[in-house]
């Protein structure tokens, strides 16, 4: 089982996503990585036969994306986390949330998930430092 990756614009996002349907290709899952604080590159997981295809898409906090929606409907629960947790917008939704998937009790001062910075070295050696616990608004632990 071998992935590939294809970085894509956001002019090719949809063609290339409709390409991998023609083919026989399910769409998997969304990745969101926050590569810094205005910065996301998103992940687009697709499967045929347990051989993975992805494409990858870097954009600026804000930005509006278009949906892969109109082509993988499963893509919209996905795409409206990203838009609740990562600021990025997603334009033509089939089922655009708003900014209401999560209720606001839910997500009050907290981040939902593991937060890692990747750390470069100048010896090519991977390092990553992982905060798995939870903050609320007071700075406390959880």
């Amino acid at each position: 089982m071998k992935a590939q990756s294809l970085f894509v614009n956001m002019d090719q996002l949809l063609g290339e996503a409709a390409k991998l349907q023609v083919e026989g290709y399910r769409y998997v899952a969304l990745t969101a990585v926050e590569i810094d604080g205005q910065t996301v590159e998103l992940i687009y997981h697709f499967d045929l036969n347990l051989g993975m295809r992805h494409l990858r898409l870097s954009v600026q906090k804000g930005t509006r994306v278009p949906s892969i929606t109109p082509v993988y409907l499963a893509a919209f629960l996905a795409e409206n986390e990203i838009q609740d947790l990562f600021g990025v917008v997603f334009s033509g939704l089939a089922v655009d949330f708003k900014g209401t998937l999560y209720t606001e009790n839910e997500m009050r001062g907290r981040v939902p998930f593991c937060r890692y910075t990747v750390v470069g070295s100048e010896k090519g050696e991977a390092a990553g430092q992982g905060d798995n616990s939870r903050e609320d608004s007071s700075g406390e632990a959880s």
